[in-house]
Order: C-alpha cells, then structure tokens, then sequence
C-alpha cells in the first residue's frame, strides 16, 4: 500500500510547541509512572529517571529527581501471564504509596512493543484493578497508542503498521505477528484487541480516535474521550509527533475535567504526553567511557528477530577485530554442558577485552515450541546465561561500554549484569531509538549502558552504535 494514498483523505498535521504541554503538565500536580515491560521504553526520551527495582524507597528516589515521568522496569514480555500480573500490583502498589506520601497524583502507562507483543489487556486490566483496590480514582478508559514514527511503526484509519515512507504494511503481515508467543492476525487495531480479549472486548466496542480527529486539535479529542462510556479502549491514529502531541493535550483537557485514563503505548509517547522535545542524538566523548585500562567493549546479542540476526551479521563482517564469542543455545539448555559453556565463554570475553571489543552473543538457530510458556522459559535461559556471562565479566575486567541487544536481553543485563537498580536515560544515539543509560550507583557506575531494541533501526545500525561508542577509545588510542 503507498503511504501518500492512506494518507490523502486526512488533514495534514498542525505544529504543537511541546513546552505548551510540559507547562500544563508541571502545573497538573501528576507525575507519570511508567511501568516498562522491558527497557527499550526509554529510547525516546531523555533526562528521566529509571528504575529496576521498585521499593518505595526506590520511586522515592526517582520522585525526588523532580522528573514528570519515571520508569519502571518490569521486564513482563519476558514471563507468564501470572508473574506479570503480580508485577503489575507490586509497582502500582508502591508507586501510590511513594506518590501519597507527596500528595501528588500518579498517572499509569503500561508502555509495551510498537509491533504489538506483550500481555494485553492484562497489564492494563491489572492497574486499573490495582488501583481501584488501592481507592484511586475510577479509570475511565484505557488510551492504546503503539505508533512509534521514528522507528516506521504508525496507526492509519485504525490500522496499525510499518513504513518506510513509501509503502505501508499492515502489522499483521510483518513477521513480529508470528511471535511463539505474543503472535497474532489482526492489523486494525479495534480488531487486534478483540482478538487479544479473546473477545471480551468487542471491536465495535473499541473508539477509534482516527486522523480526522486527532489533527482537528485537543478540544476535539477531550469531547471523544470524555463523551464515550466508562472503561472504553481508544485507539489513536498517529503517523508523525505532533498528533502524538496533539493526542496529549487532549488528555490534559479530558483530565484536567476530572477524567482518568491508562495509558497502553509504543517508545515515544511519553515523551509527547510530557512535553519532552525531540533531542539529537548523543555525542559520546572520552569522559563517557568507563576509567579503566580495559581497552574494549562489550556487545551482547540476544535477540533472534531476523534484522537483529542482520545486524549481527554487518557487526562482524565489518569489525573484524571484534573477538566474538557465541554461546550454543543448545549447551546452555543442556544441564550436563552448561556450566562449562558459560565459564569458557567468560573466560574467552575478560581475555579478549584487553585487545578491543567484544561481541557475545546466543547461535541464531531459534528453538521454537507450540507452547509459548515454554518458548518464553526457553527465552529465559538464553537470557541467563548472557547475564551470566556479563556478570562475571564485570567482576574481572570492567567494560568501557556495554551495549545490548534485545528486550529481554537488555533487561536482564541491566538487572542482574550489570546490578544496575537506578539509573538516569541521558538520551538516545540515533534519532528517537537506542538509549543511553548511566547507572547512578553499584558496579557498572562510570560505564555507558547502551539499550538497544531487536526491531529497530536498518542493518547497519548495530555496527554505527559501536563505532560511536569505540571511537574515544580509538581517540585516545591515536593521542598517546
């Protein structure tokens, strides 16, 4: 489908100043809490604490950084339905009680893949419910926004899909809808949640908030959202920022009336909800890398969506001075070979940073099941040993940089890696994808965390994320 027909029955898009928005948003009195169900949330924004742990003293730290938005990284795509529901509860329960204590009032978005995978509706379901309990406000709807423009996903007329400017294709014909285990066929939106309700929620239930009334302006919305019943789900068109921006002053509009949604959203919406500008990317200089006489960095590949396993594939052609270390996925299920796998993968990898990068990652062959519990069990193992591997890497000759690669991947070596419990996202390095974490306490403090999701970017943007990081190294390399 050509992207210039779809588009040819809608109004064009009307600027909207993002500071407009962050002033109401200051003035609201509510701060958002964004509970990620895994870390490449935060590739849109900049400047914004985040959180993997999340005691109330933990949302009490990131409270008192005084940011519109906090994140919390849940890390759900990567476990049951019934881990991710308990997840859920724990965070809406500490965040309300962090956010009482300070009389201010929390704002929940349940932040999830711009290609649709993860558990929906339960994680919404879940906070309204939570909340409820708790004796918050009644949720008067849930806001689905997945588009993610600077990665080529947006919502046109209800459907939602990808673009490379020229064609459109509907999400359901992409490969992310064969996912084992968040698979599904439905590419219209309203669709797309009857089918994940398993019909509980009905798509002529669904309000499509299309083009027409997203770029008529924020009095248009707040009347579409305030004039539909009780516990709706929207479905919001957008195709550039300034309808996300313009979606966002509605909602001021409809809260500020006393409404009270929750949010389900692809990377950049909330930096649109806040009023956050789009940043350039990030220069990474000599004072970003980690003090250390380690020369190299370190690159973990988790994920096995197929422009990954591209990129993997660019990385090495084009950096053959890269050690490369690959685990056997099928020695590290194995109980009997494992433990060796992951001691001389370790061993390979501390050895092999003296002379320059690293890059680690699981074989490409994916082993699928017909159970997608299993198939998420079988995710987690691989996770397990890349952690593992990290882990005892930091301990015997820190990185200059880490970098990786995948959902569950970055997750995992952000937590359990790495040891990271709070952190500030300084920004991306590319524009609106790839984002730079910098750990605010524990071990990896002082090293660049690079989190870069599985479905973003081209080919060869694995390869430039590592140039950029290695460049200072080869700057300093060429001053001595």
């Amino acid at each position: 489908m050509k992207l210039d027909a779809l588009l040819s029955p809608y109004p064009v898009s009307q600027p909207v100043n993002p500071a407009v928005i962050a002033d109401r948003v200051r003035h609201s009195r509510r701060v958002h809490i964004v509970l990620d169900d895994d870390p490449t949330g935060t590739q849109s924004v900049a400047d914004l604490p985040v959180l993997t742990q999340w005691a109330v003293e933990d949302l009490d730290w990131a409270l008192d950084t005084g940011a519109p938005a906090v994140y919390v990284l849940t890390n759900t795509r990567s476990f049951d339905a019934e881990t991710a529901a308990r997840i859920n509860r724990e965070v809406v329960t500490a965040a309300v009680a962090a956010t009482r204590a300070r009389g201010i009032r929390p704002v929940f978005t349940s932040r999830s893949d711009s290609t649709l995978r993860g558990h929906f509706p339960l994680e919404p379901d879940v906070i309204v419910a939570t909340l409820d309990g708790l004796g918050e406000p009644a949720v008067d709807g849930v806001v689905l926004v997945p588009a993610f423009p600077d990665a080529g996903r947006i919502t046109i007329g209800g459907v939602h899909g990808m673009t490379d400017g020229v064609e459109f294709t509907p999400i359901g014909q992409t490969e992310f809808a064969q996912d084992s285990t968040f698979g599904y066929r439905s590419s219209r939106l309203a669709d797309w949640v009857e089918e994940k309700s398993r019909g509980g929620i009905a798509a002529a239930q669904v309000v499509e908030l299309t083009l027409d009334t997203i770029r008529a302006g924020a009095e248009r919305i707040a009347e579409a959202l305030c004039s539909a019943a009780p516990g709706s789900v929207f479905a919001a068109d957008v195709v550039v920022e300034d309808d996300m921006r313009q979606l966002a002053l509605g909602l001021e509009l409809a809260e500020a009336g006393g409404r009270s949604f929750v949010y389900r959203v692809g990377p950049p919406f909330v930096r649109a909800r806040i009023g956050q500008p789009q940043r350039s990317p990030l220069e990474i200089d000599d004072a970003d890398a980690a003090e250390s006489t380690t020369r190299g960095g370190l690159i973990v590949v988790g994920s096995h969506v197929g422009l990954t396993s591209r990129q993997l594939a660019d990385l090495t052609a084009r950096r053959p001075d890269a050690a490369v270390v690959e685990l056997d996925v099928p020695s590290i299920l194995d109980d009997s070979t494992v433990a060796a796998t992951l001691e001389a993968a370790a061993d390979r990898v501390v050895s092999s940073l003296a002379d320059g990068d690293v890059i680690v990652h699981s074989s490409r062959t994916l082993i699928r099941t017909e159970d997608p519990d299993e198939s998420l069990a079988i995710s987690r193992r691989v996770s397990d040993a890349l952690v593992a591997v990290v882990s005892r890497t930091l301990a015997a000759r820190p990185p200059r940089f880490v970098i990786a690669k995948g959902g569950i991947t970055s997750s995992d070596v952000a937590s359990r890696g790495l040891s990271i419990r709070r952190a500030i996202v300084r920004g991306s390095l590319f524009p609106g994808i790839v984002s730079v974490w910098e750990p605010a306490e524990g071990p990896a403090t002082g090293i660049p965390y690079v989190v870069f999701a599985g479905n973003v970017g081209s080919d060869t943007t694995l390869t430039e994320a590592v140039e950029k990081l290695s460049a200072p190294a080869s700057h300093s390399a060429a001053q001595r």
